[in-house]
């Protein structure tokens, strides 16, 4: 045997146990990967603890629906616009009849000519996921494309396709009205918009590190507009049953709904031992809506339990 062969065969010898840990799947990924396949659905999950750095996924760049995830690129953009002093969190909206929208929210129940501060609109955009909202601060922060271009200067892997205004409009269509849960699942024509597990996971972590003053890189915002944020985050009236439903810490989150096909949840948990980036994409749900909600609290309870321990 030459020298060279022999020198060969022990550098494969070697490297050939640290490239199948390499490849072994972590206890996290394993934990993520049982509940994906018992999900009754499309299910993405992205997990990461920013403490530790640990960080587990499944079918984490995939795209999904986002249902009104997507509205959170949209509250950061026009925090970053109030940064900058192009928007006024004291301005007062007028809401018209003509600007009213259905589906979730509180905003359409009162009488036209309500004129909520911006403020007061970005804050029902988040915990009521409030359609009429959405569509306010679309148009205040300079409309879709704006949007998809802050999105786009910031990482990436979301996009916002409509108006709430322009979906509802799609929904009436032939297409959409003859097999809603096709159209919902996989025709990106009738989405809001979509986005990636790891992509909002990504903007989560933006988000607290812009908070916690230890941002990687340019910031999300001002620390103050990024407490801001997630203040709104933590004060969610949406998705009881979902990452919060069997926690005792706080849960700063939002919610993307299209019953009873799609049930996102993205947010930060606040475990004892740090905050943990948790988002779930639930698209094209099979069977019972709640109990679909159920398994993904149980899942956010059975991962704080992997990092703080069970109890």
């Amino acid at each position: 045997m030459t020298i060279l062969l022999r020198r060969t065969l022990l550098m494969l010898l070697f490297a050939w146990p640290t490239a199948q840990f390499a490849q072994s799947p972590t206890a996290l990924t394993r934990l993520l990967a049982a509940d994906a396949a018992r999900f009754p659905g499309s299910f993405g999950v992205y997990v990461k603890h920013l403490g530790t750095g640990e960080e587990a996924s499944v079918r984490a760049d995939e795209s999904f629906n986002s249902a009104s995830v997507i509205k959170l690129p949209i509250l950061a953009l026009a925090m970053q616009q109030v940064d900058a002093g192009t928007l006024s969190l004291a301005t007062r909206l007028t809401i018209t009849a003509e600007r009213m929208r259905g589906g979730s929210g509180i905003l359409q129940r009162f009488d036209a000519g309500l004129q909520p501060t911006l403020q007061d609109v970005l804050t029902q955009m988040v915990i009521t996921s409030d359609n009429t909202a959405t569509d306010l601060a679309i148009a205040e922060v300079g409309g879709v494309d704006r949007v998809n271009a802050w999105i786009a200067a910031n990482g990436g892997g979301m996009q916002l396709f409509y108006t709430v205004a322009q979906v509802f409009a799609k929904a009436r269509e032939a297409a959409y009205t003859a097999n809603p849960r096709e159209a919902v699942s996989h025709n990106k024509a009738y989405w809001l918009g979509e986005i990636t597990p790891r992509a909002v996971g990504r903007w989560l972590e933006r988000l607290q590190r812009c908070q916690d003053g230890t941002s990687q890189g340019a910031p999300l915002a001002s620390v103050a507009s990024c407490k801001r944020m997630l203040t709104m985050m933590r004060m969610q009236l949406s998705g009881d049953h979902r990452l919060p439903h069997y926690l005792d810490i706080p849960v700063a989150h939002k919610t993307g709904d299209w019953p009873p096909f799609l049930a996102n949840d993205v947010g930060i948990l606040y475990t004892k031992s740090g905050p943990v980036i948790m988002v779930i994409c639930a698209n094209n749900i099979m069977g019972n809506y709640g109990e679909a909600e159920d398994r993904m609290g149980e899942l956010a309870r059975r991962v704080v339990d992997y990092f703080d321990g069970a109890r």
